[in-house]
């Protein structure tokens, strides 16, 4: 197994590249991992001089048999961003790796067990709706064109398009665990819908499902002519 170092418009010197091949232990991720088949990291620089604390991003990028892992950081330069995604990398494989040897298929709780057993969480019932909702707190809000960008931003647009099998909401929340973020979108293999399950306060979870509206092509208007008008 090679691992791939790539820029994103920005250049990666030798050494920075030699550098990651003798901080991301091959040896050590296989212990934890033998189906590794590629391992990718991609280098990022925010130009923005505000921004000059975490200008240099780096996103880590395990693909096996099993599921994708993610890790990614910001700080003021990419040595410093690469330690700090290895640690979220070998963190989460590890944690990958003892649900793997201890669970044996059917120790994983569902969605509606998650309120009695995270302590802290909100209780979800079967059909994935949290059972208790708790208003937001008042977050600052700015308008950038048509869009309300809550906090202080900036706005970063990126567009991803992954192959996916249709899951459970619990596999869902397990798989969005690994990867880190704050959200996972997937087709719900009950209903065949596209849902997005993501992260409130704390161990809260929220799913939000798209339905197709049969009125929708018949009646004018709608959210996008309201947009587009």
């Amino acid at each position: 197994m090679d691992i791939v170092v790539k820029g994103r418009k920005t250049e990666v010197p030798e050494r920075f590249r030699k550098h990651v091949a003798e901080k991301l232990n091959l040896e050590k991720i296989q212990k934890l991992d033998g189906k590794v088949i590629s391992l990718d990291v991609e280098v990022s620089k925010e130009p923005n001089p505000r921004q000059a604390d975490r200008s240099d991003r780096v996103e880590i990028t395990l693909r096996s048999r099993g599921p994708v892992i993610r890790a990614e950081a910001s700080a003021a330069d990419p040595y410093a961003a690469l330690d700090l995604a290895t640690g979220k990398l070998e963190a989460r494989m590890r944690k990958q790796h003892d649900k793997r040897h201890t669970r044996r298929g059917n120790g994983r709780i569902s969605a509606a067990e998650v309120g009695a057993t995270v302590p802290g969480a909100a209780a979800i019932n079967g059909n994935g709706v949290l059972v208790a909702e708790e208003a937001p707190p008042t977050i600052p809000t700015t308008r950038v064109g048509p869009l309300e960008v809550q906090g202080e931003g900036p706005l970063v647009v990126r567009e991803k398009t992954h192959v996916a099998a249709p899951m459970s909401l619990d596999q869902a929340l397990y798989e969005m665990e690994l990867v880190g973020h704050d959200f996972y979108l997937y087709v719900d293999s009950e209903t065949k819908e596209p849902s997005v399950v993501y992260r409130r306060h704390a161990y809260d979870y929220g799913v939000i499902r798209l339905t197709t509206d049969p009125l929708a092509e018949t009646e004018a208007g709608g959210a996008g002519g309201a947009l587009g008008g």
